[in-house]
């Protein structure tokens, strides 16, 4: 009995492919042309979209299930481009190094699934040691567990004593190196191959220090320019992109001229930093939320009082630094850090860009089609139209007259499978 109940429950809990499938809603929005269109329906078959219409133009295919999903919005799946999904967040300072490898993978796995019913159906993760991003990602593809749509970098890559490369937390007594962490462009470039040898997508590195690594000051550079450029020309050379933490403005600049094809952070930017991203087609991933959880939160969970001074005294530099950038017309893609605050909230960082200059549209855009050509996926992913993934979300209200609904999803499709349809 036990067995055949447990056969059941698997059963249960595996999101069933129904081809095809007939998706309607009150209303859609499209990203790309920024219209609201009313009545849609879509085609959805083996995981893509196959036809958008409204009910009106498009009926529903012969024996095709039916979601209607009544009053609410639908729009493309959201994508988050700095996560942390490995480990327990509430783990900050010297707590987390007791956390272990096996811990660290359970909470990982339950940190997909709420990140997915959050209505972010794709993420990219930055900076994750022992490769568990890539086997967290590995087993959301194969279905093993329910989660994002991951592109994950690996363990980070920097400079020794530097933010996310180094184990900056212990004494010399320890003697241990951090896994990125490396000396000189060769020693560089044969971190980035190390990486793909075990499964990255995307390179990730560290241009300036950062706020929660014990020693460094996020505005101080970190890496040569020689040092990045030979991480950007391996990673390039092998058809990777390459993500650098930047805080700091002469650390900001140095990446964009090593070539990389994200900024992290970019918390204090200039006009001259903002028209270089410009020219050289850099996206800026700035996460503009996530101090009023590290302020009200941190000290319980253990962050180190360096940590939240630098947090304290960056915060508001960089939403200022948000309001220059989109008031320029930098592109901006939507990234949060999740890891930092509560894997699950990331729709809260929405409403914070909208307060700090976006239009409503401009932020749906950010964690939808700007973010899929940042990930090099926009013939795929950020938008709702025939041939691109099946990534379809549901609100209640409109999201471009008040971007906040989207911190409640109440349906989400990932490759055509329904995770989640309240």
């Amino acid at each position: 009995m036990r067995i055949a109940a447990s056969i059941l429950f698997a059963i249960a809990a595996t999101p069933a492919l129904a081809a095809p499938t007939y998706v309607t809603a009150a209303r859609m929005i499209d990203p790309a042309s920024g219209k609201m269109i009313v009545d849609p329906a879509v085609v959805v078959d083996e995981g893509k979209v196959v036809a958008v219409g409204t009910r009106a133009t498009l009926p529903a295919p012969d024996g095709a299930t039916t979601v209607d999903l009544g009053a609410k919005t639908i729009l493309p799946g959201l994508i988050d481009m700095h996560t942390h999904l490995i480990g327990d967040q509430t783990l900050g300072g010297y707590r987390g190094i007791g956390e272990t490898r096996e811990s660290a993978a359970i909470w990982s796995v339950v940190n997909a699934e709420k990140t997915l019913m959050a209505g972010f159906t794709t993420v990219r993760n930055v900076g994750a040691g022992d490769y568990a991003d890539v086997a967290l990602r590995d087993a959301i593809a194969a279905g093993v567990v329910p989660g994002p749509r991951m592109y994950v970098s690996g363990p980070s890559i920097g400079i020794v004593g530097g933010h996310c490369s180094d184990y900056n937390l212990l004494p010399n007594d320890f003697h241990l190196r951090g896994e990125g962490a490396a000396t000189g462009p060769w020693e560089m470039r044969e971190k980035v191959r190390n990486n793909i040898k075990y499964g990255a997508d995307v390179i990730k590195t560290c241009s300036t220090g950062g706020v929660f690594s014990k020693g460094t000051v996020p505005g101080a550079e970190q890496n040569t320019i020689e040092e990045m450029q030979a991480i950007v020309a391996e990673a390039h050379q092998r058809g990777l992109k390459v993500a650098s933490h930047a805080h700091g403005n002469a650390g900001i600049k140095n990446a964009i001229k090593a070539g990389v094809d994200t900024i992290e952070h970019a918390s204090y930017l200039d006009k001259e930093a903002v028209n270089m991203a410009k020219s050289k087609g850099v996206y800026l991933v700035m996460d503009i939320y996530n101090t009023e959880y590290t302020q009200t939160e941190g000290r319980k969970n253990g962050v180190l009082e360096e940590s939240l001074r630098k947090d304290a005294e960056i915060a508001e530099i960089q939403r200022e630094s948000f309001r220059l950038a989109a008031k320029m017309g930098a592109k901006l893609a939507y990234g949060t850090d999740s890891g930092v605050y509560p894997h699950g909230d990331n729709g809260r960082q929405f409403a914070w860009m909208v307060k700090y200059g976006m239009t409503p549209i401009e932020a749906v855009r950010s964690a939808t089609t700007y973010a899929a050509q940042a990930l090099g996926k926009e013939k795929s992913l950020g938008q709702i139209r025939p041939g691109y993934a099946a990534d379809i979300i549901a609100v209640d209200g409109d999201p471009l007259t008040d971007v906040s609904v989207l911190e409640k999803v109440g349906f989400v499709m990932k490759d055509g499978a329904v995770y989640k349809n309240d």
